[in-house]
Formats: C-alpha cells, sequence, structure tokens
C-alpha cells in the first residue's frame, strides 16, 4: 500500500469515527456475531475479531485497555441477557411512528427509560446525545417517507413547514435546487397574503362576522383565506356576498336616478315651462350662435356652453322656422 493509499484509509477511519460512536460501533459488531452462547476460547476469538475490524475502522481499540474492557462489558451483558442489545435498538426504532418522534427529547427519554431497563449502557449519560443523533434521523426518515406519499410540490411544502434543511430536502426527495425555490417562493408568496389579511381583519376587528367578510371579499381574499382567518363558514361568506349584491344594485340604483337627474339639468326645461322672457332671449342667443357657425355639433356645444334648454336646440337644428312662431307666440 503506496503512502497515499494510506493517507486516505486513515482519513476514512478517522470520518467513520466521527460520524458513528464507539460504543454504537462495538454494539454492531456483536450483532454480527450471530450467536448468544459464546464461550472460552470462541469467546475471545470473537472480541479479538471485533478488535481487529474496530482498529481496521479507525477507532484504536487495541492499544486502550478501557476500550477493551468496554467491549467485554458489552459482550457479557449481551450473554447475560441472551440477545444482543442492537436487536432489541433496532426493533424499538423500527416501531417509532411519526408521532412519537415529533418531539425528539421526549422520545429519547421514553426510547431510554424502555431499553434502559434492561440494557445499562442505554442508560449512560454520555450515550444520550447519540441516541438523540439517531432518534432525530428517525423522525426525517419518516418525515421523508410521508411527504413521499405526497405529490412532489406537496412534498416539499410538507418538507418546508417541519424545517427540514434544504440540503436534506433536496437530497432525500432528489429534486433540483430550482424546484425548491420555486415552492419556497410560493410559500412566501402566501405567508405575504396572510399578513395582508391579518392586517384587514385588524381594521375590522370590532365589527360582526358579516361586516368582515364583506371587507375581506371587498380586498380580493380568497374563500378559503376568509373561513380559515376569520373563522367563519361558507354559510357566512353567502350571506356577505347577497348582502353586497344588494348594496351594489341600491347603489347602481342611486347613480341611474342622478345620471337621470344630471341629464335632465342639463337638457334645461321643457318647452312649456319656459317663461316668454326666457324664450325670448334664448332664440336671441341661438340666432348670435348660428351666425358663428352652422356645424350642428359646433353649435350644439356653443348652446351647452350658454345654457340654452335642449328643447330650444333641437327646434333650431331641426326646424330652424319655428323659431320664428316660438319669437311671436312669446311676444305676445
Amino acid at each position: 500500500m503506496t503512502t497515499e493509499e494510506k493517507t486516505e484509509e486513515v482519513e476514512d477511519a478517522v470520518e467513520v469515527t466521527k460520524l458513528k460512536p464507539l460504543w454504537l460501533a462495538m454494539e454492531e459488531k456483536l450483532l454480527e456475531l450471530n450467536t448468544v452462547s459464546l464461550s472460552g476460547d470462541d469467546k475471545e476469538a470473537a472480541i479479538q475479531k471485533i478488535i481487529r475490524e474496530l482498529d481496521d475502522e479507525g477507532f484504536n481499540v487495541f492499544k486502550s485497555g478501557g476500550k477493551i474492557m468496554h467491549l467485554r462489558w458489552a459482550m457479557d451483558d449481551m450473554l447475560e441477557v441472551g440477545r444482543p442489545l442492537m436487536k432489541d435498538f433496532n426493533d424499538a426504532i423500527a416501531a417509532l411512528s411519526l408521532e412519537d418522534v415529533l418531539d425528539v427529547y421526549s422520545a429519547t427519554t421514553d426510547f431510554i427509560a424502555k431499553l434502559g431497563e434492561t440494557w445499562e449502557e442505554i442508560r449512560k449519560v454520555q450515550n444520550r446525545p447519540d441516541i438523540i443523533r439517531i432518534m432525530e434521523e428517525t423522525k426525517l426518515d419518516l418525515l421523508v417517507k410521508k411527504a413521499k406519499e405526497m405529490s412532489e410540490k406537496e412534498g416539499v411544502r410538507y418538507l418546508v413547514g417541519e424545517k427540514v434543511t434544504r440540503e436534506n430536502i433536496i437530497s432525500k426527495l432528489a429534486i433540483t435546487q430550482e424546484k425548491l425555490a420555486e415552492v419556497e417562493a410560493e410559500i412566501a408568496k402566501e405567508k405575504a397574503e396572510r399578513t395582508r389579511v391579518a392586517d384587514l381583519l385588524t381594521k375590522v376587528e370590532d365589527k360582526s362576522d358579516l361586516e368582515k367578510v364583506k371587507h375581506l371579499i371587498t380586498n380580493d381574499v380568497a374563500e378559503e383565506l376568509i373561513i380559515e382567518m376569520a373563522g367563519v363558514d361558507k354559510g357566512a361568506i353567502k350571506d356577505a356576498q347577497k348582502a353586497m349584491e344588494e348594496e351594489i344594485k341600491e347603489q347602481q340604483r342611486k347613480a341611474e336616478e342622478e345620471a337621470a337627474r344630471k341629464k335632465a339639468e342639463a337638457a334645461g326645461p321643457a318647452l312649456e315651462d319656459i317663461t316668454p322672457e326666457d324664450m325670448l332671449e334664448h332664440i336671441e342667443a341661438i340666432r348670435e350662435i348660428k351666425e358663428f357657425s352652422d356645424v350642428e355639433k359646433e353649435i350644439r356645444t356653443m348652446c351647452e356652453q350658454s345654457s340654452i334648454p335642449q328643447c330650444l336646440v333641437d327646434i333650431a337644428i331641426s326646424d330652424p322656422d319655428k323659431l320664428d312662431e316660438l319669437e311671436k307666440g312669446a311676444e305676445g
């Protein structure tokens, strides 16, 4: 083996050591023995075999009396119980549901209490951080499993909501950074909308549910968000929509009345309501205007500016000779 190969082997061994604690590595080796009836030379041979394997992995057990004693005690515990610790450990981990590990620290306490009844190694304080890490990994695996049961986008949204790291979401769901960024942008947009709706509700917090819903509808809030954030049902939305329709109809009616009033006001009085004095004044004004232009549009514009009644303007355009009759009638 070259110096470079030895260096790489040592680096790999150190990396393994960083990732896996010695006590757990020992217990995994005991699980691999596949026997719980060792004694005498067979027991010692098994211990030496495990020591060599652990040293190959970078744990440096052979030169440490303390580590060797730890291994011997672990084997004695296995032989006394009649099965490897890791069998109970793995079975207990496999039996965990997502609900069991939502609170990792509580799950760790329960896990240690259960297995600690049989295995003293589990109860050691220095091993608790390792068990917490395993619980966190178990929770992540269960979260990912649930996410994979959803559509890709919903699965990503679920893991983002559970505060799984971006690196884990990308690697565990095998998606691109662009896909994750797209979903994150959607979530950010939704959060911004929730903030906007919360501000809208603050402005009508003292109002009735009907007024709150009308206010949200007016500000283009989606029905689902109204139901959720205003705490109402679909019936409240229908009631608000009906009330708003009636209000709109009433507003339209008033607008039409106002438009008609303005139109009538602009048109001026009816022919029979014009006094003789006003009639003579208006006819004179019309004749002056017609001296300036004979274009209908221009005549009408100037007459409107002079507040000449619409009925007289129409006569001046369609039947100019009638103006003479009206003038004679006004003069008496």
